[in-house]
């Protein structure tokens, strides 16, 4: 009898099996092929996603779950402790820009660098030419802290009295080394009218001004007749923005049309800029030949040449320790091309090339991806270019007065000797 009473409860299971509610079985079937849908979707996009941005293979969602674990479950855990533990309120800080601000400072590269919205904003505004702000060039320096290389005239930084080699140490009582220099020039300009606080160190030696910001519009190129009576034209490129080339060609004609019969391109205090400007540029000027190579990390290179169209007047090169990158490239063409004389003392030193790209949501982040050569091969990071005729700025130099340039007055003095 037993036996019997346990065949019929394991019918009555049979039946109870067979008898779940229809709705429940068309649930289960629906949220299945969703789950199969998405899952497939997931693995697209991810593996797409990836591959674009990494140059790899598509992955599965189990091997990105696995990618993804590998290297950051620590970070992650990490964060979670932060957040549980820390002493004051971090509800308002931004650990994934932290992260990506990390990512590139691992990097130990002064010139890549992360920009949030606002600091991406400012930077673009530079390179427009126009800003609110203080006039001043710098850059990062081997030492570790941001160092001017210029300031433009009649601007607040020039009128304050800042000069070539202050150390910008703090802006606005908070520390800014050399791999936060893009932190602090958004912290640096403003709205014209108000004022920053900037502590500045020369000779071993700190000091604060009190700078108010202006309007700064940067015109990249001016031009004049410096010498009506030897026909010396005169043409200044401030820095490699995107408009430089036509500026130049513009300028160019100008002194020509008002009877140049040699002229002189000032690249002084020019912080480079546009390599794509550069190269036009120096196409403009220069004959057939290579005017400059990169080279990435895994040996890809590219070569820049110009046409046989160029110049036909004469000319010479000012620089100084402020013409750095684009700057340098074009007067380091002009030099192994033998095509004009370089006059003033030994340039920056900057032989590597950023890209500059967006992010999303309005951020961005340029990155250090290859170096240059030199038309001879001359790779000039850390180096600089040596002048052929060099000569230090005269102390009493005013910008006001050309008279007291005498690297100026050295490279009009070639051009006279060598129309003869």
């Amino acid at each position: 009898m037993e036996e019997n009473k346990f065949d019929e409860q394991e019918n009555k299971n049979d039946e109870v099996v067979y008898r779940i509610p229809k709705w429940l079985i068309i649930l289960t079937i629906v949220f299945a092929l969703t789950t199969v849908y998405f899952a497939l979707v997931a693995n697209s996009v991810i593996g797409f996603d990836f591959k674009v941005k990494y140059g790899v293979e598509k992955y599965t969602s189990s091997e990105d779950l696995a990618y993804y674990k590998e290297r950051y479950e620590d970070v992650d855990e990490l964060r979670k402790y932060i957040e549980d533990n820390f002493y004051k309120d971090i509800s308002d800080m931004d650990f994934k820009e932290g992260m990506i601000r990390g990512l590139f400072a691992t990097l130990q590269d002064p010139y890549s660098t992360y920009f949030n919205e606002e600091e991406f904003k400012s930077f673009k505004e530079m390179n427009n030419g126009a800003y609110g702000g203080l006039g001043i060039t710098i850059s990062p320096a081997k030492d570790g802290y941001i160092t001017v290389i210029g300031t433009f005239e009649d601007t607040p930084a020039s009128r304050a009295g800042i000069k070539r080699g202050d150390k910008i140490v703090k802006v606005n009582g908070v520390e800014y080394p050399a791999s936060k220099m893009d932190v602090a020039v958004s912290k640096m300009k403003g709205e014209p009218g108000t004022t920053v606080n900037i502590t500045i160190r020369r000779d071993g030696e700190d000091f604060d001004l009190d700078i108010e910001r202006a309007l700064i519009v940067i015109n990249s190129v001016e031009s004049e007749i410096i010498d009506k009576e030897e026909n010396i034209g005169y043409i200044r490129i401030r820095s490699f923005d995107s408009k430089v080339f036509d500026e130049f060609v513009e300028n160019y004609d100008y002194i020509v049309d008002e009877g140049a019969k040699s002229f002189i391109i000032d690249l002084r205090g020019n912080p480079g800029g546009s390599l794509s400007e550069c190269v036009y540029l120096a196409d403009f000027l220069l004959g057939k030949q290579k005017i400059v190579s990169t080279k990435t990390r895994n040996g890809e290179e590219k070569v820049f040449n110009s046409d046989s169209d160029k110049v036909k007047l004469p000319f010479i090169v000012l620089i100084d320790g402020g013409s750095a990158s684009a700057s340098e490239i074009l007067a380091a063409a002009i030099q192994d091309s033998n095509t004009a004389k370089l006059v003033g003392t030994k340039s920056f030193g900057k032989g590597i090339v950023q890209t500059v790209l967006p992010y999303g949501n309005g951020t961005g982040f340029k990155i250090t991806t290859s170096e240059y050569f030199t038309p001879n091969g001359r790779n000039i990071h850390d180096k600089g270019i040596e002048p052929d005729v060099e000569i230090e700025l005269s102390k009493d130099f005013e910008y006001s007065d050309r008279t007291t340039d005498n690297q100026l007055q050295k490279a009009i003095e070639i051009l006279i000797n060598e129309s003869k």
